[in-house]
């Protein structure tokens, strides 16, 4: 190989160790939040996916506006180092139609 080339090969593995870090950031993560912090992430974001135990993580958003158009905004409530309950915003889950 020529020296060109291990160099454009070298340069390409930097920016894709870098592209995949910021992809593997980490997501907020409740239990080590007060409970006005966690809300504050989802109010300020719209919409987060933040942890709320080990493995365990949802997507909070703060109004039905983040929701899509056959989900219906239902309030969500996460445990934060505070408050084993805290409010935090809502999720969206799908619509479910009553057929009678």
């Amino acid at each position: 190989m020529t020296k060109t080339l291990k160099m454009a090969l070298a340069a390409l593995s930097g920016l894709a160790f870098l592209t995949t870090a910021a992809a593997a950031q980490q997501r907020p993560y409740s239990p080590r939040l007060s409970c006005g912090a966690a809300k504050q992430i989802v109010l300020r974001s719209g919409a987060v996916v933040m942890g709320t135990g080990p493995d365990l993580y949802d997507r909070y958003v703060s109004n039905a506006g983040q929701c899509g158009t056959f989900e219906d905004a239902i309030t969500a409530f996460v445990p934060t180092g505070d408050n084993p309950q805290c409010f935090v915003g809502y999720q969206c889950r799908m619509h479910v139609q009553n057929v009678d």
